[in-house]
């Protein structure tokens, strides 16, 4: 009886992980949209987000954008004091 019950928690979890396994990946944007002439600096893809720091002009931007839609979220502006 006890060697069934080991059995049929090993197909369990054979399931559950092969289930986990093959689940595809979060869709992510193909494309984000900087201004034009800017130099990407790094460029992140964490947490849900795509976090561009980009040289444009004069200034340092940090854009936000969300990573399945690719929309901006959020744009800050990093200065030296």
């Amino acid at each position: 009886m006890g060697i069934m019950l080991l059995g049929f928690m090993a197909v369990g979890f054979a399931l559950v992980y092969r289930v986990t396994r093959d689940s595809p990946p979060p869709a992510i944007a193909e494309v984000v949209s900087i201004p034009a002439g800017s130099e990407v600096i790094s460029a992140l893809n964490t947490d849900g987000t795509i976090q561009v720091t980009y040289r444009a002009g004069d200034g340092v931007m940090l854009s936000v954008f969300d990573a399945s839609s690719g929309d901006l979220v959020r744009a800050v502006r990093i200065e030296a004091e």
